[in-house]
């Protein structure tokens, strides 16, 4: 079995109430294969980087079992690059400069040996180019997941209407549900977003934790209470990573074990947060996962008699 995960390997620079940085390692496709190889060895990757990107962030994708055949190198050119502030809260946020770059013209290319894979994660890119890659798939892959954001709502609607025909999970927050569906309630939002063709929706709330709808059942996970926030950065795609990572490793995408699948990617995401950008998943152990996996199950364990 294998996950392919496209998106964008891109350099960030942020700003939150907690201090800033300067360039550093970013994007969509990182997050999610870093957090997913705590729980699978089996990554391929497809994106596109820069000349100025540098060796030892990919050398740092290879040690994490991440197959880098498909990234692209372009020469010449720059790497995607996006910088923002967040405000006091740490939920809201603006940008300060988006380069599109090498992002500008991406057209990915599935290596022949990745166009079978069991579990596919479209990471947030235009509609068209998560399209063209669900278009170049041998066979339909066990799982689809795909992640979008409102940018994609606001300027290329129909097309990603189109891309939610096909796949089987969409991640999106809160405010991009209520956008979507034209529905204030998530309840009512999610039933308007499951008729547009996937399966099941995962609404992420931040530090309010996380929704999982299918069309009869919903399951909510709580985050986990954190002394220290530093950067909100990539928790989204941690948690994507976390959530298809546990399903690939388990074979098993029952609504059940997606339970299982969203408090993993929690988890993960948990972890994201308390440094800034990839950092802190890098240098993660397993031992840390599944005392952090505890934590979790401590938090929401409890008796009580209904008689």
């Amino acid at each position: 079995m294998s996950i392919l995960i496209v998106g964008t390997v891109a350099f960030d620079a942020i700003e939150t109430p907690f201090g800033k940085t300067d360039k550093i390692i970013g994007g969509a496709a990182t997050y999610i294969c870093l957090s997913s190889s705590f729980f699978t060895k089996n990554l391929n990757l497809v994106s596109v980087v820069g000349e100025d990107f540098p060796n030892s962030a990919i050398e740092m994708l290879k040690n994490h079992n991440v197959c880098i055949k498909g990234l692209q190198i372009k020469k010449g050119e720059k790497t995607f690059f996006w910088s923002g502030r967040y405000h006091n809260d740490m939920n809201t946020r603006d940008t300060l400069d988006t380069q599109l770059n090498v992002l500008e013209s991406f057209n990915p290319v599935v290596p022949e040996e990745y166009k079978e894979c069991n579990f596919l994660m479209l990471g947030n890119l235009m509609p068209l180019v998560q399209k063209k890659v669900l278009d170049q798939m041998k066979k339909r892959p066990k799982l689809i997941v795909l992640d979008t954001m409102n940018f994609w709502m606001d300027n290329f609607l129909e097309d990603l209407l189109d891309s939610l025909k096909e796949v089987d999970v969409l991640t999106i927050n809160d405010e991009e549900a209520r956008q979507l569906s034209g529905e204030y309630s998530l309840v009512k939002a999610a039933k308007v977003i499951l008729e547009m063709g996937p399966k099941y929706l995962i609404i992420k709330k931040g530090e309010h934790g996380a929704l999982l709808f299918n069309d009869k059942e919903v399951f909510f996970a709580p985050a986990l209470p954190l002394e220290d926030v530093f950067d909100p950065t990539g928790a989204g795609d941690s948690f994507a990573g976390g959530f298809i990572g546990y399903l690939e490793k388990t074979d098993d995408i029952s609504f059940e074990n997606m339970k299982r699948a969203v408090i993993h990617g929690s988890a993960m995401a948990s972890f994201c947060v308390e440094k800034f950008g990839t950092k802190k998943l890098e240098e993660l152990t397993d031992e840390d996962v599944e005392k952090r996996l505890q934590e979790f199950v401590d938090l929401v364990q409890f008796d009580i008699s209904l008689v």
